[in-house]
């Protein structure tokens, strides 16, 4: 049998150096529909498993929707807003709202503008995908999207329940990567998307170093989820452009998965 990458919450967790992790969200509070309507849509960039601060992200480079293979350009429904944190001041942010029609699956996919991380002296570009299926009826969850660096998700990533396992596989200009390290954290926070803001409790536990994943030859990693919750993985300098304006580029992959009790 080959070597995987395979994780469980409980015993084979690696740790990673901080706890706090930057992520991109891409959030909507409901990912499986049973009805047409406009869901919102929350474009944060922050610390969601600490809670902490919230950065500012530049105007997003490319912001679209792919149905059933058709790619809508949605940069144009963008709303810039400032984003509260839990004691800190307001980042800049982005929100939109998209109309869900047809029965299927509706792949969303940001590519943000490279954020300047000053601390380390260098730029941070998080490629990421979410998903939302509308009628309970699959059409493309695990299509990639051509993206310079993905995660292809092996599980539904809106039908994932808590005490199950997730695979990914990382891609990286189309083909896997491996031996890529991938942050794993979960919104820890109530959202208000009508006041652009986390809530300032934190719902649950946060572990004293990150938590990750090593992607195995194939690109694969596994992850077993603890409780429910929007869970997310970040595959870390996993893109090819390795350098933004004269420094070093961590180009990044990021998925958001829904996972709910089974009942």
């Amino acid at each position: 049998m080959k070597k995987t990458a395979l994780l469980t919450a409980a015993t084979a967790m690696t740790l990673a150096s901080t706890a706090q992790a930057h992520f991109q969200l891409l959030y909507t509070p409901e990912v499986m529909l049973d009805k047409p309507g406009d869901i919102p849509l929350a474009l944060v960039f922050g610390h969601p498993m600490e809670n902490s601060h919230s950065m500012d992200m530049g105007k997003p480079e490319e912001f679209f929707v792919v149905f059933k293979g058709e790619k809508t350009d949605l940069t144009d429904t963008l709303e810039a807003v400032e984003w509260q944190g839990p004691g800190d001041e307001p980042a800049d942010a982005y929100k939109a709202t998209y109309k869900i029609k047809r029965n299927g699956d509706y792949i969303f996919a940001l590519v943000p503008a490279p954020y300047m991380e000053g601390a380390e002296d260098i730029y941070i570009q998080q490629i990421t995908k979410a998903m939302v299926n509308k009628g309970a009826m699959p059409t493309g969850w695990n299509e990639p999207l051509g993206l310079a660096t993905e995660i292809v998700p092996m599980n539904k990533p809106y039908q994932v329940f808590a005490g199950s396992t997730f695979t990914g596989q990382l891609l990286a200009d189309g083909k896997p990567a491996p031996g890529v390290e991938c942050e794993i954290e979960y919104i820890n926070s109530d959202i208000d998307l009508e006041a652009n803001s986390f809530s300032k409790e934190t719902k649950g536990p946060v572990p004293n170093s990150a938590l990750v994943a090593i992607t195995d030859e194939n690109g694969m990693f596994t992850f077993g989820i603890p409780s429910p919750g929007v869970w997310g993985f970040a595959c870390l300098g996993s893109g090819p452009d390795k350098e933004h304006e004269g420094k070093e580029l961590s180009q990044d992959a990021v998925l958001w998965i829904n996972a709910t009790t089974f009942e």
